[in-house]
């Protein structure tokens, strides 16, 4: 479909490449981690990310993509515009958040594409609607919950149910702490499709000897300093069992933790 097509749909107001609105593009790709960007995507393609930066634009040329969307009104402050005209990218900035703006692309590009056979539910809850990344590091007190507040920012601002974005939150957080308590770092991974939300927290520490034992209420191995600051007391691991539709831990000595958790909307 055309860039001019997506900038319709998404209501999108042109910040640079006026002239280049009429170039095809093969695929879109949501992402606010460039790395991400830079491995994952295709040639031909359409950027909408939340960071109006110029590297978010010198990874989208480095991709070979044709054009950058800056989502929730954001627009660059940098150099960015007069890289994206040197290099003959068109740059884009729409009001609407990531989410909205995924679904919109995405039912214009299904009214494009010719019908597809019908596909089970099954199926189709297996697509994607939202993946993000982020990251913790062991021991930093001062940031702990910063990773769970943006996973509940997240559910909140797509308009999921009050309850269901409570669950999600307290378990995201419990996880988050028992990083920040007992591991050198971990990296959370917030899947959302139709039908289903998945929080995998992969971390990089010490490990669990016994899992069984770690599931058991009033288990802890928590500092006293830790105690001190009202963590600790052997109620998170049972507190996310409780939260979770589905709670999978396991665990390696001297390698780290894998805590995947599921809930179903």
């Amino acid at each position: 479909m055309e860039i001019r097509t997506i900038k319709d749909a998404l209501r999108a107001t042109v910040i640079e490449g006026e002239d280049g609105l009429d170039a095809a593009v093969e695929h879109i790709y949501a992402s606010d981690l460039m790395s991400d960007v830079l491995a994952f995507g295709k040639p031909n393609s359409i950027l909408l990310t939340g960071l109006a930066t110029q590297q978010a634009v010198i990874s989208a040329h480095m991709a070979e993509f044709k054009c950058v969307v800056f989502i929730r009104g954001k627009k660059t402050k940098d150099g960015s515009q007069k890289f994206a005209r040197d290099h003959q990218l068109v740059l884009l900035s729409t009001d609407l958040d990531m989410y909205d703006a995924c679904v919109r692309v995405d039912s214009v590009g299904r009214r494009e594409t010719s019908p597809a056979p019908e596909r089970t539910s099954a199926e189709r809850s297996e697509d994607t609607l939202l993946s993000h990344e982020f990251f913790i590091e062991g021991s930093d007190f001062g940031k702990a919950g910063m990773a769970s507040t943006e996973v509940k920012s997240i559910l909140k601002t797509i308009g999921l149910d009050p309850k269901l974005v409570r669950r999600v939150g307290i378990s995201t957080y419990e996880g988050e702490m028992n990083v920040v308590m007992h591991a050198k770092k971990a990296k959370v991974y917030l899947t959302i499709t139709p039908k289903l939300i998945e929080v995998v927290i992969d971390d990089e520490g010490k490990g669990i000897p016994d899992v069984n034992l770690a599931m058991e209420k009033g288990f802890s191995t928590a500092t006293e300093e830790q105690r001190a600051m009202g963590f600790g007391a052997g109620m998170g691991l049972p507190n996310i069992k409780n939260n979770t539709d589905e709670m999978e831990l396991t665990s390696e000595v001297g390698q780290g933790t894998r805590l995947r958790m599921r809930f179903y909307i």
